[in-house]
């Protein structure tokens, strides 16, 4: 395997107060359908998956970078290293941990498999692009396949020997998916001659696996136009055949790789599919026309996995930009900034670099805990189904509610906190010797795939909060209350328990606001106009939440500590953490509450001449 340095790392500790101490893993596990799992296993899993991002997937991250896909003879050739990584991630079951045994995985809570995630993209995320898509499919063909179907593909799906895609993106339709163009006409053996072009389709050809299943939306013909038309097919690259085996070519061919800011170990193809007539598909499943339900299940998974690479970047660049704050000594102390004779000082005692860092490290704890959050949600649900529906039907409401937050918010920050490593190394952090200039290069896709981050927000402000006649959202808003009602005379942090509050009355003001323009058709384009504003809003009173949450916590903890424990400075951070993004963003929530009552549509108004008028 080549060989290379690794800039990878992450705060063990961190993962684990977040997963047993705030959000009760060890609670969880134990009992069905996670009764093989213990605290203990779970702690060896986090720390093997360090070790392997450290030792394989980390020094292939800037090599892979620099090097990047190529296309050889029609197919793509992966940056070197990655075949090697591809065969130990899936011997060493990596991919699997949260995937049901029934199916050929390990059977542990969704907690433990973010967690995983996070370590893998934060070590490489180009690199983790090719499993990701293949778990997805896997997913989607175990959920809606027929029986057939699931004993054919998922197994060699699970275990490398196929690779998988979602392909949903035309040239002419970009987030538009309902005006696809890609046709299936049936055959007289219940198969689907498929033809079309696809593009930005991740991982959409490579030489890791023997075969790569690609699930294709089409149009039936004779179908009803958009996505109410539109079914799911499975299409492999190579037809499949009676022995389970790869055979012939199944007429999907390459037509380029695209050429991209970052994540450049990543295959981004143009796929062409039956430009001779003859690549064959079959339906998923055995239903048409219910395609875009049956995709929806791999992008609301895709999109949970985009919150957890943004975290696991944006860890990763605050823990380097730490580690160089620690290490490099520039100027004098600010107490003596005018004493040229002073001693160099390690920058991290410059107060603009601790205020940088400080912003970082809170962001960073607070999005990690929205996304466990969220995967505690999803545990929950499934340990509750059958036993108490009322509350597994709150616990996969909350999940309903939470995905866009985690999608959107997490990859908005991510990017901005690479860009925010950066200025912490200053000059340094623009040249390739750090790591942070390409962690803010790849960090950018992540608001733009999985369908944009405005998508998110109407998907939150047109979808979720009506969702159950608006209980999932009141939940939310319950849950936040309970807390505010339980803490607000603290004794520490009741001041900023009291700014939480402040924050969610503004944004049950907005919320009120948004029910309002609904139903004024003059107002209507208000909510497109301000549907990321209150997006954002929401997330911030959601990791704000769970900020204090934490330092209510921490604190409790050490008051049993002596004096010397170690752990009090960890505790002590969580605290700090949780004051600065009280203090600093969550009064931010009641000025936009503010500014949407306003009602500017500027936007709408001008004139698009005005925009540039020599244009």
């Amino acid at each position: 395997m080549s060989a290379g340095i690794n800039h990878y790392k992450t705060d063990l500790r961190e993962i684990f107060f977040t997963l047993f101490e705030q959000f009760g893993l060890d609670q969880v596990v134990g009992q069905a359908p996670f009764e093989a799992w213990g605290p203990d296993e779970a702690k060896a899993v986090i720390q093997e998956t360090y070790r392997f991002s450290k030792e394989v997937l980390g020094p292939l991250n800037t090599s892979a970078d620099r090097e990047g896909c190529r296309v050889e003879n029609g197919s793509v050739i992966t940056p070197k290293g990655f075949k090697e990584a591809w065969k130990l991630l899936w011997e060493q079951g990596f991919k699997t941990v949260g995937v049901a045994a029934d199916h050929g995985g390990q059977g542990a809570p969704i907690m433990l498999q973010a967690a995983v995630e996070e370590m893998l993209c934060g070590a490489n995320t180009a690199f983790n692009m090719y499993p990701g898509l293949t778990f997805g499919t896997a997913e989607v063909i175990s959920e809606f396949g027929t029986a057939e179907q699931r004993k054919k593909h998922v197994e060699k799906l699970l275990n490398g020997t196929w690779g998988g895609t979602m392909c949903l993106t035309e040239p002419h339709a970009g987030s538009d998916v309902g005006s696809a163009k890609t046709s299936a006409r049936r055959n007289p053996n219940g198969t689907y001659n498929i033809r079309g072009t696809k593009i930005f389709i991740s991982a959409g050809d490579h030489d890791l696996a023997e075969n790569i299943i690609h699930l294709v939306l089409a149009r039936v013909e004779g179908a009803a136009p958009g996505t109410k038309g539109l079914s799911l097919f499975i299409v492999p690259k190579r037809r499949v055949n009676a022995d389970g085996s790869s055979g012939e070519s199944n007429d999907v061919t390459l037509g380029s790789i695209e050429h991209k800011m970052g994540i450049n170990g990543s295959a981004t193809c143009v796929l062409n599919f039956g430009e001779n007539d003859q690549c064959l598909g079959e339906l998923v499943g055995d239903v048409e026309h219910v395609g875009m339900s049956q995709m929806f299940r791999m992008m609301n998974g895709a999109r949970i996995a985009v919150g957890i690479q943004g975290l696991g970047l944006a860890s990763a660049a605050y823990l380097n930009a730490l580690e160089y704050a620690k290490e490099r000594k520039q100027g004098g102390h600010f107490t003596k900034w005018k004493d040229p004779t002073s001693p160099r000082v390690p920058i991290i005692e410059h107060p603009d670099v601790r205020r940088m860092l400080l912003e970082m490290k809170a962001y960073v704890e607070g999005i990690r805990a929205l996304i466990i959050k969220l995967a505690m949600h999803t545990d929950k649900a499934k340990q509750l189904a059958g036993k108490d529906d009322d509350k597994a039907a709150y616990h996969r409401g909350q999940v309903e509610v939470l995905t866009p937050l985690v999608k959107a918010y997490a990859s908005d920050q991510s990017f901005r906190l690479c860009a925010q490593a950066i200025q912490v190394y200053g000059g340094a952090g623009f040249i390739k010797d750090y790591p942070v200039e390409q962690y803010c290069r790849d960090s950018k896709i992540f608001s733009i795939y999985e369908g944009t981050n405005h998508i998110q927000a109407m998907d939150l402000v047109g979808r979720k909060l009506g969702q159950a006649g608006g209980a999932h959202f009141q939940q939310f808003m319950e849950d936040v209350g309970g807390f505010i009602e339980s803490h607000r005379e603290h004794k520490t942090f009741g001041a900023e328990v009291k700014a939480l509050a402040a924050a969610q009355e503004g944004l049950m003001a907005s919320t009120m606001v948004l029910l309002g323009w609904s139903q004024d058709p003059g107002k209507v384009a208000l909510i497109p106009l301000s549907a990321n504003r209150f997006l954002q809003m929401m997330s911030e009173v959601a990791v704000g939440w769970l900020l204090l949450d934490a330092a209510v916590l921490s604190e409790k903890a050490m008051e049993k500590l002596s004096a010397t424990d170690p752990d009090r400075s960890f505790y002590e951070g969580k605290k700090w953490s949780a004051l600065w993004y009280a203090r600093n963003v969550l009064p931010n929530v009641e000025q936009a509450a503010r500014l949407m009552a306003q009602e500017d549509s500027s936007p709408m108004q001008i004139p698009d001449a005005a925009f540039a008028a020599s244009l």
